[in-house]
């Protein structure tokens, strides 16, 4: 059943993944000394009684451990998730997830972290670890969402499988063939090239097909594991693969459309994507590319709807102006709330790594007054705790698509699509010298974010 969310909706599920994925990635860094570190997963309806009860039987287990820092460091994890358990009744409706443990900051030092959230999904794993490592793969299911479609791309030279799902686009495997050309040769030995060619071919779609099943089936449950699947390539051979007798009759039943591309590999799968976009109209990658391709117009055609950069884009933001925000997911960009040394002065600056590193970014450029740090957080999650008190929609985009590459690094992975024209240069000379906290966002040192 599919379910029609308004764009509030979508935007609220689109900051919540990029939060989880962020998360994910936080969580892989970190590392413990021993086996300190416990990933614990509980489905909706679980109880925590049971949990609790395993969380004892552990403890008691532990208590027998030889080694006595490691010891220390296994019980120590034991208590905080049986204390941060103690804060709920039941679990929640979608699940509970809890991450404690003590790892080695970049300095060498111990730091205890607990982590525990209730997932924006059900999420239908049980789950209980004590290693080295947090154990972050049963939240790749939260990052899946919507439909999966799966790609078969076929040319002279080789196949690829891939899927689309959400805004990911990943490759699942691909290899290379050689097979034989047709030529002018005639006499004899026309017929031997000929069947030569012909057994190759067959080989091919052969191999084809059992990939497909071996990819897009679910061994578990024997089904298909996509929505739908797409064939394509030059020539007619994605055509002899779906009429041969070798490609399973349950992925037959899947495909939903046979496109005609250019090229073979990554470069035919993208073409594919976009061959396939009225049929891929709810995939969050396709929406992707049909937003930064109105953005892209609208840069082109200077029509002064469109910013680009922090300084700008935050600009036109404090003054109501943007309509739609469209920002890197992985955009590696600090903001900073800086008070004057001297003058008490409130100051706020967006810096980047390379920036962090210059010292004179965190002196007053007058006086050469040092710039206390008030507060320091990413930028991403600043605009996604704030971006409703705009009025503005937040688009998250990836650089796996050459759209989003290009707007990563060619706009500095962050931008607006505005409601109206608006010249930056004229706000410039309005309100030079007069930004503060309470009127400016940008960073005014601030020109090119690098990747």
């Amino acid at each position: 059943m599919s379910v029609t969310m308004s764009n509030g909706q979508e935007t609220d599920k689109d900051i919540e993944i990029w939060k989880v994925k962020k998360l994910i990635k936080s969580l892989e860094a970190a590392r413990g000394n021993g086996t300190s570190m416990i990933s614990l997963i509980m489905p909706p309806r679980d109880q925590i009684a049971r949990v609790t009860k395993m969380l004892c039987d552990e403890f008691g287990t532990a208590s027998n451990i030889k080694r006595r820092v490691n010891r220390q460091s296994v019980l120590g994890a034991i208590t905080s998730a049986q204390q941060r358990l103690k804060l709920y009744n039941k679990v929640p409706h979608n699940g509970l997830v809890l991450y404690t443990g003590t790892i080695l900051t970049e300095d060498g030092k111990e730091k205890k972290v607990t982590i525990d959230f209730e997932p924006f999904r059900p999420i239908n794993v049980s789950l209980y670890l004590c290693d080295n490592k947090f154990h972050t793969e049963p939240l790749n299911e939260l990052l899946e969402y919507g439909d999966k479609y799966g790609f078969i791309v076929m040319d002279g030279t080789g196949a690829l499988f891939g899927t689309l799902s959400g805004n990911t686009r990943e490759v699942l495997h691909k290899f290379t063939v050689d097979l034989p050309k047709k030529h002018g040769r005639g006499g004899q030995s026309a017929q031997r090239f000929g069947r030569i060619r012909d057994e190759k071919r067959h080989n091919y779609i052969t191999k084809t097909a059992e990939l497909a099943k071996e990819f897009y089936i679910d061994p578990a449950t024997s089904q298909p594991n996509v929505s739908g699947l797409i064939l394509a390539g030059s020539a007619d051979l994605k055509t002899e693969l779906r009429e041969s007798h070798m490609f399973d009759p349950r992925l037959k039943a899947k495909v939903k459309k046979v496109v005609d591309v250019s090229y073979g590999g990554e470069t035919g799968f993208i073409q594919a994507i976009r061959l396939s976009s009225e049929l891929l109209s709810n995939v969050k990658f396709v929406q992707e590319q049909r937003l930064l391709e109105k953005y892209f117009v609208g840069m082109k055609q200077d029509t002064g709807k469109c910013v680009c950069g922090v300084n700008d884009t935050l600009k036109a933001l404090q003054m109501g102006a943007v309509e739609t925000l469209i920002v890197w997911e992985n955009l590696d960009i600090n903001r900073y709330v800086l008070k004057n040394s001297v003058t008490d002065e409130i100051t706020i600056k967006h810096l980047n790594k390379d920036q962090e590193a210059d010292q004179s970014n965190l002196r007053d450029p007058d006086n050469s007054a040092d710039l206390e740090v008030e507060d320091k957080m990413s930028l991403l999650e600043w605009l996604a705790n704030e971006y409703k008190q705009f009025g503005c929609t937040l688009e998250f985009i990836t650089n796996k698509s050459p759209e989003g590459s290009q707007f990563c690094q060619g706009f500095g992975g962050i931008g607006g699509i505005l409601r109206y024209q608006l010249d930056m240069r004229i706000f410039d000379e309005l309100y030079d010298g007069e930004y503060n906290e309470d009127s400016v966002l940008a960073d005014e040192e601030y020109n090119e974010t690098s990747e």
